[in-house]
């Protein structure tokens, strides 16, 4: 199971790609104030593309390149599919990959128990 932190990077990349190939990638940084919001998702100050982009990829590509431990628990697909448009034709590629990401670390926190 050590390939889990391989297929989380390879899923963040398809997040990123899916992100700009759908026309949802910021060329500009928000404001620092927007990014240090203490409410879950950034959700008082980024849509939640913007949260993706700039807050959960540097986030977790850091926690991989780094070896830091990755989270014991994720919900994100949960929040995407509240945030995201159902009938946006790049939402289910989207929606797919962030399930996957969720999955991948509840089985590496499994792994983790055993």
């Amino acid at each position: 199971m050590h390939d889990i932190p391989n297929r989380i990077a390879d899923v963040l990349l398809e997040v990123e790609a899916s992100l700009r190939v759908h026309g949802k990638w910021d060329e500009h940084k928000p404001n620092p104030h927007d990014l240090n919001s203490t409410i879950p998702f950034c959700m008082d100050t980024l849509k939640f593309e913007q949260w993706l982009q700039w807050i959960f990829l540097p986030r977790m590509k850091d926690t991989l390149e780094l070896t830091k431990p990755l989270p014991v628990q994720s919900a994100i697909y949960e929040y995407a599919e509240e945030c995201l448009l159902k009938n946006d034709p790049s939402t289910g590629t989207l929606l797919k990959q962030l399930k996957t990401f969720d999955d991948l670390i509840s089985i590496q926190a499994g792994v983790l128990r055993h």
